[in-house]
This record gives structure tokens, sequence and C-alpha cells, in this order.
């Protein structure tokens, strides 16, 4: 078991987290480079929480920029076994309105320059993905920020993840609606699809800050709105997330229901004579456990 609680991505509003009784900053390196920014280490309740600013200390790297595989990386070499990712989102369904937070379950990826996978190059894995967020984690996030005093909290939705830096055009977020997605952001994928190659649970904690660029009656999203709304949300995200740490002390059974701790036994498709020793050696961190 972890010495972790779990660990926090925070994006654009969330660049660290109060609170923290202890701190310790750590400088990590990894196969795939190094992550945003350094990991933040305190704890809280007397549990650990690792954090790290997605976009950097002080947002210099766009969505695409990302270094998404050095930042999963980074937390699976701490011995983190869950992630929670704190994003902004543009909403795509009139009831989920700016300043509600949603705790997502499926996604839409619809981004076009991005390393999507740690593998390859000699190893292939064909990781299922049905279910991108790990339930369970997810329904104790939404247990969480339910116990947050005027919080409207909804459990499900469809998150399109799109290139960025830009926001949609009218034509786009149109688009997106007849598709019935719930969602529009610019860093779930493929954050979601390494954290679980990565056998870590992953849930997200979606704050909306604007109606994207479909609405009538309310101005497109401009990067004031979503700082603007995002300042409001950022003490119901940490007092969210420190509500969770005790919910999941709580919780002996948090991975019943799940598979995302072993999503890889059944993925390799390469003959296991023929994987690269280079790539396995590289990999060891994700695959000792299945290839010795």
């Amino acid at each position: 078991m972890s010495e972790y609680a779990f660990g926090i991505i925070g994006g654009s509003g969330l660049y660290g987290f109060e609170g923290f009784e202890t701190v310790e900053t750590l400088e990590l390196d990894t196969p795939f480079g190094k992550p945003s920014s350094p990991i933040v280490v305190g704890s809280v309740h007397g549990k650990k929480l690792a954090f790290l600013a997605r976009h950097g200390i002080g947002h210099v790297y766009s969505p695409t920029e990302l270094n998404y595989r050095a930042n999963i990386w980074a937390f699976k070499q701490l011995g983190i076994e869950r992630i929670v990712s704190v994003s902004a989102v543009g909403s795509l369904r009139a009831d989920y309105a700016p300043g509600d937070i949603i705790i997502p379950d499926q996604i839409f990826d619809f981004t076009k320059d991005r390393e999507r996978s740690f593998f390859g190059n000699g190893m292939v894995v064909h990781i299922s993905s049905a279910d991108p967020f790990c339930p369970v984690l997810s329904r104790q996030l939404v247990q969480a920020v339910q116990g947050e005093d005027g919080a409207r909290v909804h459990a499900s939705g469809t998150l399109v993840t799109i290139e960025g830096p830009r926001f949609s055009t009218r034509g786009e977020s149109n688009t997106f609606r007849k598709l019935g997605f719930a969602l529009v952001g610019m860093t779930a994928c493929p954050e979601a699809f390494l954290a679980r190659e990565a056998e870590i649970h992953y849930a997200t904690m979606a704050h909306v800050t604007d109606y994207d660029s479909w609405h009538e009656t309310e101005e497109a999203v401009t990067v004031d709105m979503v700082v603007n709304t995002l300042k409001k949300n950022t003490r119901t995200a940490q007092n969210s997330l420190v509500r969770l740490v005790d919910i999941l002390a709580a919780d002996e059974d948090h991975a019943d229901g799940c598979t995302c701790d072993e999503a890889l036994k059944y993925a390799f498709i390469t003959n296991l004579g023929s994987i690269d020793r280079g790539m396995k050696d590289k990999l060891s961190l994700l695959v000792e456990k299945y290839l010795g």
C-alpha cells in the first residue's frame, strides 16, 4: 500500500495546495524527461499528498506542450496509486452552469499532436480504456465535493478534449453539443490514458468556468471568465480534497469495483520473447510485475 493518500495534478486556477502540514519539494527526472513542475509533498490529517502544477510554475506550458508522460511517470515513481486531476472546463449543457463541479465518467479524444502512450518501439500494448476514469475514486470524489456547503456537483458526463490552446469555434462547440458531449477541456487526454497504462486510479474534478461558445445569451469564453470563476472555486477544490483524504481512510474497500491496478495484465500483444530489451528496461517500473 502506498504511503500517499493520492496525488493531485492542478490545472488552471489551482497552482498550489494550501494547508499542507509539512512540505518537501522534489525535483524528479523520468525516462521521458522532467515533469511540468517540481512535486510538492505534504501531509493532511496525517496522510501524505503530492501536488504537481500541470502547466508549470507561472502557467508557462500550453496543453499541447505538456510532458504528460513525465508527469504521470513521476507520480508512479513515487509509488502513488491514485491521482485526482483538477481542471477547468467549458460546459456544453445548459444545466451544467459556471461554478458547478463535474466528475466526468467518459472522455472523447479530439486532440491531434500528443504522445499518447508509454509503449511502442518494440513493446506493443493495447490498453482497455472503455472506462477511462476510475469509477471508485470518482464516486469518492463526488462524495467529497458533496460535503462542501453550497457546492453543486454532477456525477457524470463525457468530456471532449480538444488540442487547444485556442478555445472552440461556435461551429465546433455546437457540433460537440449535437454529439452529446457535456464538457470541453484541453488536458484530460492523454493524461487519463497514461494513468491507466501506469495502473493508477484516476479521476477528474472538472470546474465549469463558462459555456464555451455555443450559448446564445451568454458571452463566449475568455481567459478572464476562466480565471475569475476558478478563483471562487479554489477553496471548494481544496476543502474537497482534504475531505477526500478522510473518505479514503474510512473506505477500506476502496479498490473493489475497478480494475485500474491490473490494467496492463492482458494488454501485451508483442510476443514475450520478441520484446525489445531496451524498452523492457526503460519501462521496468510499469512492466516488471508482468514480464519479470
